[in-house]
């Protein structure tokens, strides 16, 4: 049952706003951005559930990043009882930009589960090129795997934001020149950095505030190539030099910006698994595409919250056995005997079966309940839970067989002098889970997932602990005392 239920790590939850990553063609300007950016806009303000959005032109949210010909939009929603799941707003925001807009590659996507870890929900890769190729072979190689990769069942999206081919103007100095005039490299470097951008100039006081100064050229004269005449650079003699005497311009293609990751230039990419496909499956799925499609030059690395899922891959067993070991040796010195807590502890998979089993159940209905860290954490509270009942009822049977009762006799009456005390405790709890397991807004499925775990664990163990757990104590009994 346990290798049934699909694995994963950490759900993704409902935080009351999702982002839309817009990315333009290469090279377009920022004007036009921002006119694909007020038209996503008004498409947002027809969705339901929507309360506000706000819009940063120029940057990726993505690949953290700042482009001309990005853009991203933060959408805040309305309280959770007044919507529905952010999940489905994000598939009808998808929809409806699909169709709308055709002059941009719009995606809406959910946060991190985890704030820092990423920037957005799904996996995230790094495609990393061992062999020092250049850009272009690092991009065709990730085309052919995001192809691939799309091409999968389990994948719903895969994407990145790396591009090798954007139009870009490289600027080639004549130092030869510039040494023979008297003008130095830096110098060349600030003036062009100043007009073409901005560059600081000092600090001034006015109306009881500092301001900083801040000098760029106006736009309409530095458009073209031919306005580089306008720029002068101040020779080592206090000579004003055309800038164009100096350089030269080169137009090539190129990456916006190169990731380096493990000291590889690298790719990222972000996916989302398909719908009722878990984080854990989606990953697996990745690996096979990145084992069939990647050569000898091309690796993979999982980054952000995939890479600690993939660390903390398997640890759960572990975790498991040493809070299974902690419970034994506090057993063992309460009882001061090795045997009596095999009695109390043999009653713990009768828990574990029934929190699978109802973990099972539901994921049959709802895909988002897998074996899931929450999960995990509910089965280690479990072992104390599921204890507390064999203990009710071992601690009386072994004070009645030191009073002079047969092991059969004290089993049997102190499972039915413990049986009403064993119920209240064991219903309490479980119908203080109840609300659990019909949580909604923040940390909804966290909170789901736990209490179904909690729930049907202990629904099992109440039920058919009190019949198991006497005759257990009476087999240990017998075998490891040679009791009668």
């Amino acid at each position: 049952m346990y290798k049934r239920i699909p694995g994963g790590f950490v759900p993704g939850e409902d935080q009351g706003y999702y982002m839309i990553n817009i990315q333009l063609p290469d090279g377009s300007s920022q004007e036009r951005t921002d006119a694909v950016t007020k038209k996503v806009e008004k498409i947002m303000s027809s969705i339901e559930g929507i309360q506000y959005s706000t819009s940063v032109v120029g940057m990726s949210m993505l690949s953290n990043t700042s482009a001309s010909n990005y853009s991203t939009v933060f959408i805040s929603l309305h309280e959770w009882s007044e919507r529905k799941h952010v999940n489905e707003i994000i598939k009808e925001t998808n929809f409806k930009l699909l169709q709308s807009i055709t002059e941009a590659t719009c995606v809406a996507f959910a946060p991190p589960p985890i704030a820092g870890l990423g920037n957005s929900a799904g996996f995230s890769l790094m495609l990393q090129d061992r062999s020092g190729n250049p850009p272009a072979y690092l991009a065709e190689q990730m085309q052919a795997f995001l192809t691939e990769l799309n091409k999968r069942p389990e994948i719903a999206r895969a994407s990145s934001t790396y591009q090798a081919g954007i139009p870009q103007i490289k600027m080639i100095v004549d130092t030869d020149k510039a040494k023979k005039l008297g003008v130095s490299l830096d110098e060349i470097n600030k003036m062009v950095g100043g007009f073409l951008s901005t560059m600081y100039v000092n600090d001034i006081n006015r109306f009881g505030k500092q301001y900083k100064v801040l000098m760029q050229a106006d736009l309409n004269y530095r458009k073209e190539e031919k306005d580089l005449a306008y720029f002068f650079v101040r020779s080592n003699n206090g000579e004003m030099i055309p800038l164009n005497t100096l350089v030269t311009l080169k137009e090539e293609y190129g990456p916006a910006f190169t990731n380096r990751f493990n000291m590889f230039r690298s790719a990222e990419i972000n996916g989302l698994p398909a719908t009722g496909i878990s984080s854990g499956e989606a990953m697996k799925a990745v690996e096979e595409v990145a084992e069939k499609t990647l050569n000898s030059n091309m690796s993979m690395e999982w980054t952000n919250l995939s890479y600690q899922e993939k660390k903390a891959e398997g640890k759960a067993g572990v975790v498991f056995a040493f809070a299974i070991v902690l419970v034994f040796l506090i057993l063992a010195a309460q009882y001061e005997s090795w045997t009596l807590p095999f009695s109390v502890l043999l009653g713990v998979p009768i828990a574990i079966l029934g929190a699978f089993g109802g973990l099972w159940m539901m994921n049959l209905i709802d895909p988002s309940y897998v074996n899931n860290i929450y999960a995990q954490i509910s089965l280690i509270m479990l072992i104390g839970l599921a204890a507390k009942n064999a203990i009710l009822i071992v601690e009386y049977a072994k004070m009645l067989k030191e009073q002079g009762m047969t092991v059969m006799d004290a089993a049997m009456e102190s499972a039915r002098l413990r049986f009403r005390p064993i119920l209240m405790t064991a219903f309490a709890f479980i119908l203080g889970a109840t609300p659990l397991l019909t949580a909604s807004g923040a940390g909804a499925e966290a909170r789901k997932v736990m209490g179904l775990v909690v729930f049907s664990g202990m629904l099992i163990a109440s039920i058919f602990g009190i019949i198991i757990i006497p005759a257990l104590y009476v087999v240990i009994e017998k075998i490891f005392n040679k009791s009668k």
